[in-house]
């Protein structure tokens, strides 16, 4: 990597010699479809072979395998991924260990939301709480979100209801001049996926309702989430600020989860908890 110490260099380029070599050789002839033919002196894969596989040449995988200073692709250490048979993790590994940036994480098809975090958002009690994945799609919310931040059961992303969400938009004190920094963040998110059908739909739903957000995205403005502090005017509780703290799901790193809190001395704890003793009612 650019700007690397030699001593830290060395030591990944170690790491990446073993990794590689423990890999093929955990592999047979047999698992990757090559004839097997007289006895073989060391378990596994040779060299040669993972070469051939991956279609590269024997003395540059031998070079990388020995841990020496060379350039690679990442056409190339996808090739070499498939050859040993890698699982994902071991795929963005074998690009840490070669100074490439890893690859985004692919989103498991028909991922299902895990009891233990709808557990989390319904005992998430403190305030509102969210879970969304990389295209700003809701995929579970508490009824706090419901109550403060004015979601109801038909809105199913950030954005779309940023943009076309009545009720949301009045209770946002900030909401005119957030909606650029809004839009540049999520350009900034679809940028780390080109071609991902998720954004491409928000984009093309949004552009044909919502005359704000084309001005908005046309100016090809790009920022980070940095919207840390929410603040609405509840209509039954008043002034409401709060504290956003979003988190990284762990086995599921395209999922975001978004957790709000009271700031302190800013009377919100009390005027929310008065709210929140009311029975709920959700919006027509």
């Amino acid at each position: 990597m650019a700007g690397e110490r030699p001593a830290v260099g060395q030591q990944r380029r170690e790491q990446l010699r073993d990794f590689l070599r423990t890999r093929r050789a955990r592999l047979t002839p047999r698992d990757v479809g090559l004839p097997t033919s007289g006895r073989r002196r060391t378990p596994g894969l040779r060299r040669e072979e993972v070469a051939t596989l991956a279609g590269v040449g024997v003395s540059w995988y031998t070079w990388l395998e020995q841990g020496r200073a060379i350039n690679v692709s990442v056409e190339v250490l996808d090739a070499i991924s498939r050859a040993l048979r890698l699982t994902g993790p071991e795929r963005a590994h074998l690009y840490v260990l070669a100074g490439v940036n890893p690859p985004p994480a692919a989103p498991a098809p028909g991922a299902e939301i895990t009891a233990e975090l709808r557990h989390l958002l319904d005992a998430w009690t403190a305030g509102p709480a969210m879970l969304q994945d990389r295209s700003w799609n809701l995929l579970a919310i508490n009824d706090a979100a419901r109550t403060v931040f004015g979601y109801d059961d038909t809105d199913y992303n950030c954005l779309v209801s940023y943009f076309t969400n009545a009720r949301y938009r009045a209770l946002h004190v900030h909401w005119t001049s957030l909606a650029p920094e809004i839009v540049a963040a999520f350009r900034a998110d679809a940028a780390k996926y080109p071609g991902d059908p998720g954004f491409a739909a928000v984009i093309r739903e949004l552009s044909a309702i919502s005359p704000e957000f084309v001005e908005h995205w046309q100016r090809h403005d790009v920022a980070t989430h940095t919207q840390a502090v929410k603040a609405v005017l509840h209509p039954a509780a008043g002034e409401l600020i709060f504290d956003k703290t979003a988190l990284v799901v762990a086995d599921r790193p395209e999922w975001r989860l978004e957790l709000y809190q009271p700031r302190p001395g800013s009377g919100t704890k009390e005027r929310y908890e008065q709210l929140l003793s009311t029975p709920l009612v959700r919006p027509a």
